[in-house]
């Protein structure tokens, strides 16, 4: 399971934008009045390449680094893995932290170069940083777009918006999918509709995915962490759903969601696209909590080698009917009460009607009865056979060897003694 990060923008703790209805003014003046190299302070891609790789080094006993490909440019798009076990396969949860992903958004870059080292310096003496190293693999990658950086604009290398480019499904704020609606194609309709309805009714339209609980409880965990989200006027709690604010098409979170089986919430932390770097260590401090809370509510989320486990996140605090199922078996139901962690055990007896059409794995181990015991008489059969050729093999060996002594006595006896003339 993964929970994808992202950093876009919204509202910072140092100023405020103006909402007009489902439209984000992000400069409260003319953006370009700025006349002052906005990315002084902030590491270069070569500077944040060398961040990385030492960081890989200062920490190489929690973390492992490595490359998932190149940008349109050319530069690498390096991963940092931290875990107590980096690199191999465990029954533990995952998580991934991706920031930059509008090029001229890179606030979200170097607050995960400080997610990492925080986490490296403490996880000995701290609680919560032990806890994420020993319980899970976290993954982070600080620029998704390091072509869009450097050319100081949201597209990349070719200008294509990275967080629109995904295949579709038909603020100071944590927003959480759906991002579009079930019809993408009336886009332009529910954007009019919205902005009247903003107008006219105060209403929003809200588009509810299949665990629109669990994300609300997971934007909640980041919001009320944080140092003012959760104080916001415009979005109730500091959270909303996507498509309730504004409906976006091949979006990421959207993407990960259907096909990836990812729980992403997009996280807006700052209204202005490229703030000041005396402002970063502010920003820091007031979404560091809400960062490592966000990871740890995944650790109980465990998993097991010695049986068919399937783990599923859920909100707490409520009532479920959980089924298990497989083919060729009956399935079974409960109903749970989830506090922070329920399990459910099933044991599923054979179905004598569906045996005959099941296609079985080779290594499939379950049979019923019947399937017993054709396998032993078979394998009784194989033995016998086996057992009556050794029989005979062995026979016929014993009766050559008797013969060739019987012939070797024979001909010493009748050997004629030799006369010896001198």
């Amino acid at each position: 399971m993964y929970i994808e990060y992202q950093w876009v923008v919204l509202e910072t703790p140092m100023k405020r934008c103006t909402i007009v209805g489902s439209t984000r003014h992000l400069f409260e003046g003319n953006p370009s009045e700025t006349s002052f190299d906005k990315a002084k302070g902030y590491m270069t891609n070569a500077e944040l390449e060398k961040a990385v790789k030492e960081f890989g080094r200062r920490c190489s006993n929690i973390s492992r680094i490595y490359s998932i490909g190149k940008s349109v440019s050319g530069f690498p798009l390096w991963v940092i893995e931290i875990s107590d076990k980096p690199g191999v396969e465990e029954p533990e949860p995952a998580f991934k932290f991706i920031g930059n992903v509008h090029g001229d958004e890179p606030v979200g870059r170097e607050l995960l170069i400080l997610l990492a080292n925080w986490i490296c310096d403490n996880h000995v003496k701290d609680s919560l940083a032990r806890l994420i190293v020993e319980n899970m693999h976290l993954h982070i990658l600080p620029s998704m777009n390091p072509d869009g950086y450097a050319l100081k604009r949201r597209g990349n290398a070719n200008n294509i918006d990275l967080n629109r480019d995904f295949p579709d499904q038909g603020a100071l704020v944590a927003n959480y999918p759906w991002d579009g609606t079930q019809d993408k194609r009336s886009f332009l309709l529910s954007v009019y509709r919205k902005v009247m309805s903003l107008f006219i009714y105060g209403r929003r339209y809200y588009y509810g995915c299949p665990d629109d609980e669990a994300f609300q409880f997971l934007a909640s965990v980041y919001s009320r962490s944080h140092y003012n989200m959760s104080l916001s006027t415009e979005f109730q709690g500091g959270i909303i759903n996507g498509a309730s604010w504004y409906p976006i098409y091949g979006g990421m979170q959207d993407w990960n969601y259907i096909y990836g089986g990812c729980f992403e919430l997009t996280l807006e932390i700052s209204d202005d696209k490229w703030p000041s770097a005396e402002e970063l260590p502010t920003i820091w401090e007031y979404n560091k909590m809400s960062m490592l809370n966000l990871v740890a509510s995944l650790v109980k989320v465990n998993a097991g080698r010695a049986f068919a486990d399937y783990y599923r996140l859920l909100t707490p605090g409520k009532r479920y009917e959980v089924m298990g199922s497989m083919p060729g078996y009956k399935p079974k139901s409960t109903s749970i009460w989830l506090e922070e962690t329920a399990t459910a055990d099933f044991i599923l007896d054979p179905d004598s009607a569906l045996k005959d059409n099941t296609p079985r794995s080779i290594c499939d181990c379950s049979y019923d009865s019947k399937a017993k015991l054709v396998l032993l008489e078979f394998l009784l059969g194989f033995h016998m056979e086996v057992c009556f050729v050794l029989i005979v093999i062995g026979a016929l060996l014993c009766f050559l060897l008797k013969r060739r002594q019987k012939f070797t006595l024979g001909k010493h006896k009748q050997s004629p003694k030799r006369s010896v003339v001198v």
